[in-house]
């Protein structure tokens, strides 16, 4: 009885041992691919459309966006990714990238904000929102998350943030926090970054948009919450909704110190 024990000890140990060093081998060999990947990263392509899309005439307006203010003043780009989302006095609302660009689309070139934000992920003025903000994301790669608080509506987005990424509800009552809220969490052999504090959150919000390897798309932070709520069975949130919009000062606020790497490689 007692070899019969220490037989089925060692055995449990065996495999525990492997299925240990097989997990690790897998997340390894995902790190090695996105390595492999990175010096020809296939969001160049999409930076490159979208510093041409900033500097073209379009629209009924026929013009460009190089007066679109992002935060910094008219027609600066350099810094004010890793600053948003942030309040801007003349929506009265607190806006990310991606909605920000909706508002200058709007009110330079003469697009339908509100038609863009419905057109399907992918497609018409929605793929240039991507693009757009696929270059103004690099030309902050590096840069520190300082993303302001000092607004009452900052604030108070990021309150409205923090409870909603801890909300639970939906047929599987998960939460944001459900696949976020603690460290060493895994899926499908991937780590999942704890976003409630650094270095996770920055690593985490710092990463977006980037190109999806699996599926070959390029993704801003707007499709990337959206999906997690679809994942948790939520009802698909609006492009640019408020919800969205106060999860990411949340994470954003979260990351402060964190370094920019978006446009990133994802599985």
């Amino acid at each position: 009885m007692q070899r019969k024990a220490l037989f089925f000890t060692g055995l449990l140990a065996s495999l525990v041992g492997v299925t240990a060093w097989a997990q690790k081998s897998a997340t390894d060999g995902i790190a090695e691919y996105r390595a492999m990947l990175a010096d020809g990263n296939p969001s160049e392509l999409f930076e490159a459309k979208g510093e041409g899309l900033w500097k073209q005439k379009r629209g009924p307006n026929k013009a460009s966006l190089e007066r679109c203010d992002l935060g910094k003043g008219p027609g600066v780009v350099k810094g004010a990714f890793v600053e948003l989302p942030r309040y801007f006095a003349d929506t009265k609302k607190v806006q990310d990238l991606e909605s920000r660009l909706l508002t200058c689309m709007e009110t330079l070139q003469g697009f339908n904000a509100a038609e863009i934000a419905k057109t399907p992920f992918g497609r018409g003025e929605q793929a240039s929102v991507t693009a757009l903000a696929t270059w103004i994301a690099g030309e902050s790669r590096g840069l520190k998350f300082n993303l302001p608080q000092d607004h009452v509506a900052e604030k108070t987005m990021y309150e409205v943030g923090k409870r909603l990424f801890f909300a639970r509800g939906g047929p599987h009552d998960f939460a944001c926090a459900s696949c976020h809220g603690e460290e060493g969490k895994r899926i499908r052999l991937q780590d999942l970054p704890k976003l409630t504090t650094n270095p996770g959150a920055g690593n985490g919000f710092g990463a977006w948009p980037a190109y999806r390897v699996s599926n070959g798309q390029m993704w801003g932070m707007q499709l990337r919450l959206n999906d997690c709520y679809r994942q948790q069975r939520f009802p698909y949130p609006l492009f640019g909704s408020d919800a969205t919009v106060a999860l990411g000062v949340y994470l954003g606020v979260n990351g402060k110190g964190g370094e920019s790497i978006a446009p990133a490689l994802k599985r």
